[in-house]
């Protein structure tokens, strides 16, 4: 029976993995609590309560707009017959593949006072000045929360679209029955059923909003993650830098306490479900508003980046940008390739553990290594130099005792760093897919080998993986495509004279010359597309 396989060496690995993805969160967490209590007092007397107040907000402001971007588009989608329902379906995931960073230059720059939506109005109505009209300052936290929110939407639209679909509609029948009209069903029984998958979403944009940097700081939006970047870099305090991070950790641990007590006591409420349903049908005007809504969400969010972009890339691009493009792309694709890699690697032997040992604690290691996807890349940078950059040095120190020359900064100051910030954050992506996949391969298939004599190692190489080929596929693209578009940890890791696609574009949109790196932005995105075409090939459709 492979569940009672005692291998203390497989069981050694996975904890070794586990351990060794939260350990630099650890030590950077102990360091914090070192620290001196004039540098709290200090930092709580000047900049740390309008640090607390602008991140609060932005998080709210983007979790609210996302929520009334998400959960309509996914009512529309799954409830209604909306005119093309099938294509606006996979269409409204697009915008997961634009870096928030990007659209936030890209809409800056066509609605700023010198772009072309305010040159054509003045031209219009022969304005002046900015005195004869009023006219939005997208550079705001208004501005910010926005454009987040235009590509973290679609996190929502998902979970609760699927939410919507795998309701029993049996309950909504009942409800019929006991009076309720079409619409007190929906609010009544329908959106309180897909609660659970709406706060799982929202606590996932709220990270990944707290995470957020570029955007927040082109912007000129003074939060915890720009003050961690600001204090550090710009200061040179890294003991200040270390309690700000260590203050984000705390909001980042208070949004997965309150998802997960919002998700308590939740149940599946039905063991057989009847998901079939006939859709609601839409009047003319409904099917007029429903649709401008949906495809204003796509338009907003996908195309009209893309379309500036490819503007951009007719007018501006030359010869030498394709061949800098080469340099950094290649940067940019061997260490997504390296991070996707191991963390796929490393999320087998969790998920195998898991499923095929016997120890109680099978469980521990997969929920330890998912952490580190809560925590923002800046704060992983912070993590990963206050873990590695003090074991340089004393393996500098031993080499000289040994007499051999000093080898530098092997781990801090090259990109084994960055792989390895980005494993910690990325791991849980992979986890949740291989889980998802092993646990649609039936537990038969797991004492069947050993009952014909196969070891557990040539059972997993013959049965488990083989099924598991799709998944393997999707999560060693998902965390492809998340190392590429990643920026604050590669940012502030990265060794000297090396550039990625991410920090090439975030340098040029910090001169204003974006136009320079829409290349790269493009090949960035078309890799975010990757994911999107491969999963929703692989989902049913309605």
């Amino acid at each position: 029976m492979l569940a009672g396989n005692k291998n203390t060496s497989w069981k050694f690995f996975s904890w070794f993995f586990a351990l060794a993805l939260m350990s630099p969160i650890v030590v950077m967490l102990l360091g914090s609590i070192n620290a001196s209590s004039d540098l709290f007092s200090h930092l709580w007397a000047t900049v740390l309560p309008e640090y607390i107040r602008n991140t609060l907000v932005l998080g709210v402001l983007v979790a609210l707009l996302s929520f009334c971007f998400g959960v309509p588009a996914a009512a529309l989608i799954s409830q209604t017959n909306i005119v093309m329902g099938k294509q606006l379906r996979w269409l409204l995931m697009l915008p997961l593949a634009m870096p928030a960073y990007l659209v936030a230059y890209l809409y800056t720059d066509l609605f700023d006072y010198a772009g072309p939506v305010q040159r054509l109005l003045r031209a219009w109505f022969d304005w002046q000045s900015p005195n004869d009209y009023y006219f939005f300052d997208i550079r705001t936290i208004g501005g910010a929360a926005v454009v987040i929110a235009l590509v973290m939407f679609p996190y929502v639209y998902m979970l609760t679209r699927t939410a919507f679909e795998q309701q029993d509609r049996n309950l909504l029948r009942a409800s019929r029955l006991l009076g309720c009209t079409e619409r007190q069903s929906f609010y009544q029984m329908t959106l309180p059923l897909a609660r659970p998958a709406i706060a799982v979403s929202l606590a996932l944009v709220t990270m990944e909003t707290l995470a957020d940097f570029a955007t927040v700081q082109y912007f000129a939006v003074s939060t915890l993650t720009t003050a961690i970047y600001d204090t550090w870099l710009g200061y040179s305090d890294f003991a200040a830098a270390n309690a700000l991070a260590s203050v984000l950790m705390l909001f980042i641990l208070f949004i997965v306490i309150a998802e997960q007590r919002a998700r308590a006591g939740q149940r599946h409420q039905s063991s057989r479900p009847n998901t079939q349903h006939q859709r609601k049908q839409l009047s003319i005007a409904q099917q007029i508003i429903g649709s401008i809504f949906c495809w204003f969400l796509v338009f907003a969010g996908f195309l009209l980046p893309v379309i500036l972009l490819l503007v951009m890339v007719i007018n501006y691009a030359d010869y030498p940008q394709f061949i800098a493009l080469i340099a950094t792309g290649k940067n940019s694709i061997e260490i997504a390739i390296y991070t996707a890699t191991i963390a796929t690697v490393i999320a087998l032997i969790l998920a195998l553990f898991q499923r095929l040992h016997q120890s109680r604690s099978r469980m521990i290691p997969v929920q330890i290594s998912g952490f580190g996807y809560a925590i923002p890349g800046t704060v992983l940078a912070m993590a990963m130099l206050a873990t590695f950059g003090p074991l340089d040095h004393v393996i500098n120190d031993v080499a000289k005792a040994l007499g051999f020359t000093a080898p530098g900064l092997i781990l801090s100051g090259t990109v084994f760093a960055i792989v390895f910030a980005y494993i910690v954050r990325f791991s849980a992506i992979a986890n949740g897919t291989i889980n998802a996949g092993i646990s649609q391969i039936p537990k038969s298939l797991d004492l069947a080998p050993a009952s014909l004599g196969v070891k557990t190692l040539p059972a997993i190489f013959r049965v488990h993986l083989p099924l598991l080929k799709s998944s393997i596929l999707v999560a060693w693209l998902l965390v492809f495509v998340e190392a590429m578009k990643e920026l604050p940890a590669v940012l502030l890791l990265r060794p000297f004279n090396f550039e990625t696609l991410s920090t090439q574009i975030y340098q040029l949109i910090s001169d204003e010359r974006l136009e320079q790196g829409a290349l790269g932005a493009i090949l960035i995105v078309l890799f975010g597309l990757l994911p999107i075409i491969i999963l929703n090939r692989q989902k049913d459709n309605p």
